[in-house]
């Protein structure tokens, strides 16, 4: 979800204002893809690099997930759809923290599933799962020699989520700055000019088209 930012300036507005209809944008394609039958839905919301940014716009941003949660937990029942969280979340309000637990807990049943990467950044996620893994070998759980790319994988974030086919990045950038580094390993990128606040289901189904064009080799011929 990027260019909320941009899509403010270039309308004389405040970034709080961007990010607000990219709130809007995100509600918008997250209904759609229940349409399409997407099981799941990974949006990277805030990264461990954005406490960069003014304490305003910080406040703002966390102020938009809490009213985003707050209603999710009012819906739970009518839309089903099952909230997880990537990333270090004790860096959050109590507050929040709390309403990110709540919409886990309520909604571990559903089957659609939204993955909300929060206070996340891809390198940090490889560091705590080594870490954590390590921590196991001390304790006797397991061995060093029996660390492979599978035993690791269930010490990241995403332990329980499908390795991403398809990575959408809008707002015209070309990088993926610090995004599920381990899982992209053989996702399929697709780069758009359109600001996330601007960003349609007639935007995703190109992005879909896109991505079923394209041969995917996994490393073999």
């Amino acid at each position: 979800m990027d260019g909320n930012g941009r899509w403010a300036k270039k309308r004389g507005l405040p970034r709080t204002a961007g990010h607000a209809a990219g709130a809007e944008a995100f509600r918008r394609i997250a209904n759609y893809c229940r349409t399409l039958g997407v099981e799941y839905l990974t949006v990277y919301a805030f990264s461990t690099e954005n406490w960069k940014r003014s304490a305003d716009e910080v406040a703002g941003i966390m102020k938009l997930l809490r009213r985003y949660l707050e209603e999710a937990l009012r819906d739970m029942e009518k839309n089903r759809v099952r909230f997880c969280f990537f990333g270090d979340l004790s860096r959050l309000s109590p507050e929040l923290q709390a309403l990110c637990d709540r919409a886990a807990r309520q909604s571990e049943d559903y089957d659609v599933q939204v993955n909300f990467c929060l206070n996340y950044g891809g390198r940090e996620e490889i560091v705590q799962a080594a870490r954590r893994f390590a921590q196991d070998v001390q304790a006797g759980v397991h061995k060093p020699e029996e660390l492979s790319e599978e035993l690791l994988s269930t010490y990241l974030y995403s332990a329980e989520v499908p390795d991403p086919e398809l990575i959408i990045r809008p707002s015209g950038e070309m990088r993926i700055s610090n995004f599920l580094l381990w899982q992209s390993a053989y996702s399929e990128y697709v780069f758009m000019n359109v600001l996330w606040p601007d960003f349609s289901p007639s935007d995703l189904d190109q992005a879909i088209e896109e991505y079923h064009r394209r041969n995917r080799r996994f490393g073999g011929v």
